[in-house]
């Protein structure tokens, strides 16, 4: 007989497996189905695909009601539309996603970090590191998500098959989707400067990046390294490691880069989500210019 735990389990699989989602990702829609099981009472397929939509929006408002936000909340509808869609798929019934519209989310403009402020906070980060070693790991992440615009799992995912790096890197992201991006020498300089201190042999089939005990590095350990030095630095919470790779592209549009190339780097699948950067490069320049301007500084 089967249990809402063996729902939880097909459901995480499909994710991970199936979708290619990130850690960050497979554990909120797991969250979100985990709580929506429980508290209905959902132990089979079929229970899950013909969810009434007044059970589904009295859970949503329970779920507000505990001080859920906007974008929060906008996240949780999304991931039980997919466990419902997915459910509906394993009960051989025709895909339907409930017709729901999730809270109004006022997209923020991504906040990137100076260079000299990136350099700061990387520098940090290596001389912070329990070990020399750790320190040239983290250092080589950072500078992969900065200069070559890496999200932080696509940097993680990297294997020992992909060194030593060339001028040029193929990196599988979102939807296992590929790209090819250039690799600066200061970036190949710092990978070679880990690879020579890591302690543990490198391996085709396993992770480029290791942790402490020689497994997987955990992104997880990179964002709380970051925001340990962001501080020492005086950074706001803003400049988190994903920043860096919003620093990667402001910079670049800021330098000339057009939207397509800029697009084709970051491996968005449409350009309206690259297109946000024009507003970043707008802002930094009318930041600049009221700092500067005589009649703005009084």
């Amino acid at each position: 007989m089967m249990s809402r735990h063996d729902l939880l389990a097909a459901w995480r699989e499909h994710l991970i497996n199936g979708r290619r989602r990130s850690a960050h990702t497979v554990r909120a829609y797991c969250d979100a189905a985990d709580r929506l099981t429980e508290q209905l009472d959902l132990s089979d397929w079929m229970a899950v695909a013909q969810l009434r939509p007044a059970k589904l929006r009295n859970h949503l408002a329970d779920r507000r009601s505990e001080g859920l936000g906007n974008i929060s909340a906008a996240r949780e509808l999304s991931a039980i539309k997919g466990f419902i869609t997915f459910a509906q798929d394993k009960a051989g019934l025709e895909k339907q996603p409930p017709r729901m519209r999730g809270p109004r989310v006022k997209k923020g403009l991504p906040r990137p970090i100076s260079p000299d402020d990136v350099i700061s906070l990387i520098t940090i980060v290596r001389e912070s590191a329990a070990q020399p070693w750790i320190g040239a790991r983290d250092s080589a992440v950072l500078l992969l998500m900065y200069g070559a615009g890496l999200r932080i799992a696509e940097a993680v995912s990297l294997r020992g098959s992909d060194y030593p790096l060339s001028d040029r890197l193929v990196v599988t992201g979102k939807g296992d989707k590929q790209r090819v991006v250039p690799i600066l020498p200061v970036i190949r300089d710092a990978v070679d400067q880990y690879i020579a201190a890591c302690p543990y042999r490198l391996e085709p089939d396993k992770a480029l990046f290791r942790g402490a005990k020689g497994g997987p590095l955990s992104d997880g350990l990179i964002r709380k390294a970051v925001s340990a030095a962001r501080i020492t630095v005086g950074l706001p919470e803003s400049a988190t490691p994903h920043a860096l790779r919003h620093s990667f592209a402001t910079h670049l549009l800021g330098a000339g880069a057009d939207l397509r190339s800029l697009q084709e780097l970051l491996g968005h699948a449409s350009l309206g989500s690259t297109q946000i950067y024009t507003k970043v490069d707008a802002s930094s320049l009318l930041d600049t210019y009221r700092k500067a301007h005589p009649r703005e500084r009084g």
